[in-house]
């Protein structure tokens, strides 16, 4: 009995999901003892190994060059720019005020998809979208510190949001060019190229960090990296860019959870609602429209005689 693509597609979008709300558990981590751009050259070396290494098992092989340009333009601002950004914000705003800020991407993915790949925005994915952001919203307000925010943090959280939707929508594109794994793995290698004038500093702090931190860094690369870019474009060659850019609001309410479970952070009663508000959104914005029933010809009302 064979799966039906589409719920293959589900199942990898959720793969995606729930390993990058495990990223934000990991960063707040291996942040402590790195540095936002070494962190990210690490989580990009990790990442690129394991895809090259998956690569040449299945002698996938270089890329068309008509995917190039997806290629490297996702691969510059998604795994690199965006990574760096992220790292960095974070250090300067607290957490809910960055999960707020970012959360802008899935609108920019939308609006851009509609705009540049004709992506259709059905009334169900709108309004997914508005009462996931609702839910994002109260997710960042609750979580929010007092005085844990900076202008730079945040400009550069909003940089991250953009970089996000650009990459994923120049992604898109490629991704009907080449193999999920040929885009993921050489973006990823585009990424860590881009990040390599952190080398040294990546260097001298592996030095001395301490092993969790370091095992932090690689679990990034392997997992979040490698795994979830590799689900997520599985998912994205199979669905619209503006789709695929709703199911991410999971991305907060997941995190919640997971840093009840694992950080022993309870959250408050309207984290929970914001949460739940996110997981709601996300199901509409994925439902499919309604189809009317087609009447039968018994309902259908019969012409009039004209005697």
């Amino acid at each position: 009995m064979s799966i039906p693509p589409s719920r293959l597609a589900a199942a990898a979008a959720t793969v995606t999901v729930v390993l990058w709300a495990s990223a934000f558990v990991s960063i707040r981590s291996a942040g402590a003892a790195y540095s936002p751009g070494a962190l990210a050259l690490g989580r990009l070396l990790a990442g690129a190994l394991t895809l090259g290494a998956i690569c040449l098992v299945r002698r996938e092989g270089w890329p068309p060059r008509a995917a190039w340009r997806g290629i490297a333009i996702s691969g510059l601002l998604w795994f690199g720019f965006y990574m760096v950004a992220l790292n960095w914000g974070e250090q300067r705003v607290d957490a809910g005020t960055a999960a707020l800020v970012v959360n802008v991407g899935p609108l920019l993915i939308a609006l851009l998809g509609a705009r540049l790949l004709g992506d259709p925005m059905p009334p169900q994915l709108l309004a997914g979208m508005a009462v996931s952001f609702a839910g994002a919203v109260t997710v960042g307000l609750s979580m929010s510190g007092e005085g844990g925010s900076s202008v730079l943090g945040v400009v550069l959280c909003l940089l991250a949001a953009v970089a996000y939707a650009s990459g994923v929508v120049a992604q898109k594109p490629a991704l009907g060019r080449a193999s999920v794994l040929q885009v993921t793995t050489f973006g990823c290698l585009v990424g860590a190229v881009a990040c390599l004038p952190f080398a040294g500093r990546l260097l001298h702090e592996a030095a001395r960090a301490p092993l969790p931190a370091t095992l932090n860094m690689v679990y990034l690369g392997v997992f979040p990296t490698a795994l979830a870019f590799t689900t997520w474009g599985y998912a994205l060659s199979r669905t619209t860019a503006s789709r695929m850019g709703a199911t991410t609001y999971a991305v907060p309410a997941l995190v919640v959870l997971m840093s009840w479970l694992a950080l022993g952070e309870v959250p408050g009663l309207v984290t929970l609602v914001g949460g739940a508000l996110c997981l709601a959104g996300v199901a509409v914005s994925r439902s499919r429209p309604l189809r009317r029933t087609p009447r039968t010809a018994r309902e259908e009302p019969r012409p009039e005689r004209v005697s």
